[in-house]
């Protein structure tokens, strides 16, 4: 495994996926800083040089993106500031649902606690007549 900015990135990926297992790099910004490195998007991570990295890491440092362990940071305030103001959002957070408008009552069943098997596994039994 080659390791930069202290991830372990897998050697037998193309490099361009390869940069996606750094938490903050998506294909597209792993796109956008190979074609500025001049480095072509199907080379396997183990094949490229120590110039190469530096040369990817220095645009990441002159682009100024936030990666890994700070923008995790960042993420991290940012829930707890919006539980703190009580905010909507916040209690979402709390209570471990969506906070983003989607539906519940068919979705996010895992999170609700109601996961379902096979289909009418999860569902309450009907109450028996006395």
């Amino acid at each position: 495994m080659v390791r930069f900015l202290g991830i372990n990135i897998p050697d037998d990926k193309n490099i361009k996926i390869a940069l996606t297992y750094i938490y903050g790099i998506g294909q597209s910004l792993s796109e956008e800083l190979l074609k500025e490195a001049g480095i072509n998007f199907e080379k396997k991570a183990k094949d490229l040089t120590s110039k190469e990295l530096n040369t990817i890491k220095e645009l990441l440092e002159k682009k100024q993106i936030t990666i890994e362990g700070d923008l995790r940071r960042e993420v991290r305030d940012n829930i707890k500031r919006l539980i703190n103001i009580n905010s909507y959002r916040g209690l979402r957070h709390i209570r471990r649902l969506p906070a983003r408008g989607q539906r519940t009552k068919t979705n996010s069943r895992t999170v609700r606690g109601n996961v379902r098997k096979t289909v009418g596994s999860g569902k309450r039994k009907a109450p028996t007549p006395t």
